[in-house]
């Protein structure tokens, strides 16, 4: 064949798929029921709310739906618009046409299925019949809560792994168990059982996230590491259950406070020399510490207070030393026109008696983006000062 009876060929190959489309499409109007992605989402199991990037699969093969041909000769005339090699050679070959992206989504899903179009972490939603992907906003939360944990039972503990039972541990095999973490050891279980518990009391293990600000679905742990990475995964584990945790944050611009001080002072009868580390633990506890928007923010979780004897506190003791940097993290909060820290009052003592200095502590950020609490000290022993300021991140657009 000559060069010039192959452009004849090709030539009338070309006009030939012209045709069929054509006549596929024009007879689509009488031979076929539209399928919506509404349709899909109510008769699989695709993972509306799912957590994607640009670049992934949003339907697997088993999830995509596939029609009879002779009954859907549109959705056949969408591939071969759509130039799918793929969708056309299983149409033909068996009978069933896949429905192309581009009949049942909007934005945010590429004809093949995959996400595209945005940047950072979208999500898979319906937009009103159609499937679609939404890229994230500047800010984008959730908040921790119980993903893995115990409940005492009276013959021991249930294992329950996102409100699955996994088993029942007795008593005695609880020390043989590894719950080992950097937050804690089986060691503190078997005192958690032992003195602190009541039957049907829970302890945390490992946490998830829920309740997103985009309404994205729950993760597990192993899903906040896939998506969102370590970092994220070890916020979510060191701050209280129910805190908010950012997960993502874009095209915002850092407005820093002023720097509130204050100095340590001496008060030898409460111990000096643990009232100092009482002081450098508040700030590290509280330091770098997010506040998503409209939300209640504590200090971390673990962190380690010494305390000396006070007859005026309750239990007969207090970790003194951590009201000179409670003063400067409430004048940080009350200068950013926020309410009064929950667990404070404005007296020098600023510590209310009961309430944790960290996880207790609560500020309420009632801006509409998110805050962070940086705290430092400098100097040593009864010389410390303690700073503390709020850094506002500001969204760009």
């Amino acid at each position: 064949m000559n060069s010039g009876d192959w452009r004849n060929f090709s030539i009338k190959i070309v006009l030939g798929l012209f045709c069929v489309c054509i006549l596929l499409f024009a007879f689509s109007f009488v031979s076929s029921d539209k399928i919506t992605g509404k349709d899909l989402v109510e008769n699989t199991d695709i993972p509306v709310g799912k957590t994607v990037y640009a670049g992934d699969s949003v339907f697997s093969d088993d999830e995509m739906i596939k029609v009879p041909v002779i009954s859907n000769l549109g959705y056949l005339g969408q591939q071969f618009l759509d130039l799918n090699i793929q969708g056309i050679l299983i149409s033909l070959s068996t009978g069933a046409v896949p429905i192309s992206a581009n009949s049942i989504c909007s934005e945010g899903i590429a004809a093949n299925g995959q996400a595209s179009g945005f940047e950072g972490p979208g999500y898979l939603t319906l937009d009103g019949e159609n499937l679609a992907v939404k890229g994230p906003s500047n800010f984008v939360w959730g908040f921790s809560t119980p993903y893995k944990y115990l409940t005492k039972t009276e013959e021991g503990v249930d294992l329950y792994e996102g409100n699955n039972k996994l088993q029942s541990i007795s008593k005695d095999d609880i020390k043989n168990q590894d719950f080992n973490t950097s937050n804690y050891n089986t060691n503190d279980i078997i005192s958690w059982y032992n003195y602190d518990a009541k039957v049907g009391s829970n302890y945390t293990l490992e946490k998830g996230l829920t309740t997103f600000s985009d309404n994205r679905s729950d993760l597990s742990p192993n899903q906040i590491k896939e998506y969102f990475g370590n970092d994220v995964y070890n916020t979510t584990e060191n701050y209280p259950t129910g805190s908010p945790v950012m997960v993502y944050m874009t095209n915002y611009t850092e407005n820093e406070s002023t720097d509130f001080l204050t100095g340590l002072g001496s008060y030898p009868q409460y111990n000096d020399q643990m009232r100092a580390y009482n002081a450098a633990q508040f700030c590290e506890g509280w330091n770098n510490t997010i506040i998503a928007p409209h939300s209640y923010g504590s200090g971390k979780s673990y962190i380690d207070f010494g305390t000396v004897s006070d007859g005026d506190a309750p239990s007969g003791a207090a970790a003194h030393g951590v009201c000179p940097p409670a003063r400067t993290l409430r004048a940080a909060a009350l200068n950013e026109g926020f309410s009064m820290p929950v667990g404070m009052t404005g007296a020098d003592e600023a510590v209310l008696y009961g309430y944790g200095p960290c996880e207790d502590i609560k500020i309420y950020n009632d801006h509409d983006y998110p805050v962070k609490v940086i705290m430092w000290y400098t100097g040593s022993g009864t010389g410390l000062t303690l700073h503390a300021k709020i850094v506002k991140f500001i969204p760009n657009s």
